[in-house]
């Protein structure tokens, strides 16, 4: 128990006042009888009173000699949540209690904003491993239903079960790629965009999608920054987030896709865990429709969490939206309210130069499959994914070694026989990973090509980051016609050590 006597008189007594009157945690002295007796300008701001009206006032609180609770406060803008300490206290005289009170609103806060972010970088992380899992799963099928299609070619029923088959690993690698989006693993061609030229690409397919019921609105910044981020991925991403909308307003309503110029100072990035300070650029999707409730939005990100009827989405297409613009080095945000509509608020970083080409990349035209006599080394520990990718390049011409891990593919490079390309997954097992794989074969053929291969691309980005910034990588799953045309391409000139 602290037991303190002031003498009113004292003169020191004054200038603890005035230190206590300058303290940022709230004090306030309470006779025995529950009342008000003493409070600083601390106090005062957070009670939002005036000192004449708090003084006398009942304080009905009953707490133990040095415990410390939380109390909450209604004021006027929101219910602050504030940490009390209590002790025991002698005021002229007269047995009495002094009460420090801190406000831990902003705190809690944070803390929240903290534990979310963990959580959904947990979830992130078993996402992106069975996401990359189910990758060498599709890998497998899509090769194998390649080759098979190609024997079953005069076949026309057992050619319509391959195809079926062959669309169905199509639709599981789509899914996948959303998961991997989750997860910010997925490959990202980001450059310098305009993004209201992205908008407005996204509005002009749009028209057609959300339905004459709707009204669809632009609203483009003048003068907007330019960003950084995959031109591809954000018009998915506004597409995606349009739809959502769509499905909300059933009955008709507003869309509105707006940009703007945003400079998060330090203040305001505090307030958000995970947002560094900056310069951003914004798009905005908003809608009129349901709305969300609080414990809606607090999931809304997560993957395969839904609020629609069985059969009507998968629960990745926001989650897919969140990964991909956390990978982008961006934040989102969701405010929304229970008939009132929905906004998903979307930051990018500034871009540090004009932008010079926005659209997406073009798509290559298809050819004919090209082939070769070369050698190459492919290392991958999946058997499965192995045989798969030893068959394709056979059926091509070439010649194979095969390993089933890096201290494997590392007795081969060590040996006499010649080999023009190393094809070799990231992870493998035993110690020797594809970039110890690489690292060893600068040393041990300086001549020889390679190719990278992953379930996802964090790998790649670390290697290249690492001094192989030119050796080419293929995602998986891969096709047949992607695989052959990445090899042909690196054995004619592209990407040697």
């Amino acid at each position: 128990m602290v037991v303190a006597k002031l003498d009113p008189s004292a003169e020191w007594h004054r200038q603890i006042e005035q230190l206590v009157e300058a303290l940022p945690d709230a004090i306030i002295v309470i006779d025995g009888a529950g009342a008000v007796q003493f409070v600083n300008g601390a106090a005062q701001t957070l009670f939002g009173k005036p000192r004449h009206e708090l003084m006398g006032q009942l304080m009905g609180f009953s707490v133990r000699d040095g415990d410390v609770i939380e109390i909450e406060i209604p004021l006027v803008d929101k219910m602050h949540i504030a940490e009390m300490r209590v002790v025991k206290w002698l005021w002229e005289g007269k047995p009495a209690q002094l009460a420090a009170i801190r406000d831990i609103t902003d705190r809690r806060e944070i803390e929240l904003q903290l534990r979310q972010a963990q959580k959904m970088e947990a979830i992130g992380q078993l996402t992106g491993g069975i996401a990359h899992d189910f990758n060498n799963i599709l890998a497998i099928i899509i090769g194998m239903t390649e080759l098979a299609a190609v024997g079953v070619a005069g076949d026309a029923k057992l050619s319509d079960m391959v195809k079926r088959i062959d669309d169905a690993a199509e639709r599981g690698a789509q899914l996948v790629q959303r998961m991997l989006a989750f997860a910010r693993k997925q490959p990202l061609e980001a450059r310098v965009l305009d993004v209201n030229e992205a908008v407005e690409r996204a509005a002009a397919m749009l028209e057609r999608t959300v339905g004459e019921h709707i009204a669809l609105r632009t609203s483009l910044a003048e003068d907007l920054w330019p960003a950084l981020a995959d031109p591809s991925q954000l018009e998915d991403a506004i597409i995606n987030l349009a739809v959502n909308a769509r499905d909300a307003m059933p009955r008709g309503g507003d869309l509105t896709l707006e940009t703007a110029n945003v400079r998060l100072d330090e203040v305001c990035a505090a307030g958000h865990a995970d947002v560094p300070p900056g310069d951003y650029v914004a798009v905005f999707v908003t809608d009129s429709g349901t709305g969300m409730p609080p414990e809606v939005i607090e999931r809304a990100f997560e993957p395969f969490f839904t609020t629609k009827a069985v059969g009507r989405g998968s629960g990745l297409g926001l989650s897919m939206v969140y990964g991909f613009v956390k990978q982008s080095g961006g934040h989102v945000r969701i405010d929304s309210e229970l008939g009132r509509g929905t906004s998903i608020r979307m930051y990018f970083p500034r871009a540090e130069r004009s932008a010079h080409s926005s659209g997406p990349a073009a798509r290559e035209p298809e050819r004919r499959l090209p082939s070769g006599c070369e050698t190459i080394l492919v290392v991958e520990d999946d058997a499965n994914v192995r045989t798969m990718a030893v068959a394709t390049l056979e059926g091509l011409g070439y010649h194979i070694h095969q390993a089933p891990d890096g201290r494997s593919a590392l007795g081969i490079l060590n040996g006499g026989d010649h080999i023009d390309l190393l094809f070799t997954d990231m992870i493998m097992p035993n110690g020797v990973s594809g970039q110890d794989l690489l690292e060893a074969a600068r040393t041990l053929r300086p001549g020889m090509k390679a190719l990278l291969t992953s379930g996802h691309a964090e790998q790649v980005a670390g290697t290249r980051c690492s001094g192989h910034r030119g050796v080419p990588f293929l995602g998986k799953p891969y096709r047949r016609e992607k695989l052959a045309t990445a090899v042909r391409s690196i054995l004619d000139g592209n990407g040697g050590f």
